[in-house]
């Protein structure tokens, strides 16, 4: 059984269901998670139907973990459901505005790492999937979610068919700061990222990539200025859009 220290990212999955009864008990369970006000400012869909996966995959970039897996999860901050509760119990809701979906983000997330943590531990496996704030309006057509509700995190989820090795993490020193932030000279920069540099895999990437620095496939191959800001284009656009802005 795996938890937080063992979990890997799982893109390759059995050809075997993960039923309602699991999947709800454990969505159940995580609705436990801390929330801002008890308002629970999440939903989830739950797609598994080989059409809806293949719709949502262009959304995705075409990973084949998309179609492959038994079960998709996209979870969404959500103000509708409490604006719409609000408007029936004759109160006036105010909630489309950026603060409301940077909580409802909030809320979301943390619902899905709780659901995360509890898929480990039943033995299940899932990769999460950073696209979702990539290519939102696809993802908001094929789901159809209407205003107010605006996808935060994807998840695919099924039983694993693979044993992968763990990625590396930085030390904890890299991330932790006494009273105070310090921040990051040469010396501590070179005392963090050295060994992951390091890695073989790493290395490798270099060598097929014709780069000089791991730090260089970051910013010139996969996370690039000019993708970032068009992007960040479209995620501000979907915002106004959902009517957070």
């Amino acid at each position: 059984m795996k938890n937080l220290e063992t979990r890997t990212s799982i893109r390759k999955y059995a050809q075997r269901e993960v039923s309602n009864q699991l999947l709800h008990r454990l969505l159940s369970q995580a609705e436990r998670t801390q929330t801002m006000g008890n308002l629970q400012l999440y939903s989830v869909v739950i797609t598994r139907s080989e059409a809806q996966k293949a719709a949502l995959a262009p959304a995705h970039f075409n990973q084949p973990m998309v179609t492959s897996a038994p079960v998709v999860l996209t979870f969404c901050a959500d103000f509708r459901r409490t604006s719409r509760w609000a408007e029936e119990r004759n109160a006036q809701p105010g909630y489309d505005n950026f603060l409301s979906f940077i909580n409802a983000a909030t809320d979301a997330l943390l619902y899905c790492q709780t659901f995360c943590n509890l898929a480990d531990e039943e033995g299940l496996g899932y990769c999460y999937l950073g696209t979702t704030v990539y290519m939102p309006k696809q993802i908001i057509d094929v789901l159809k979610l209407p205003k107010l509700v605006m996808p935060v995190a994807t998840i695919t989820l099924g039983w694993p068919d693979e044993s992968p090795a763990q990625s590396d993490r930085l030390p904890l020193d890299a991330i932790i700061h006494d009273e105070h932030y310090e921040d990051y000279d040469r010396s501590r920069i070179d005392r963090f990222y050295t060994a992951k540099e390091k890695l073989p895999e790493n290395q490798e990437f270099l060598r097929i990539n014709n780069k000089e620095t791991l730090a260089q496939i970051f910013t010139d191959i996969r996370y690039t200025k000019k993708d970032n800001e068009a992007m960040s284009e479209g995620l501000l656009e979907t915002l106004k859009q959902q009517g957070f802005m």
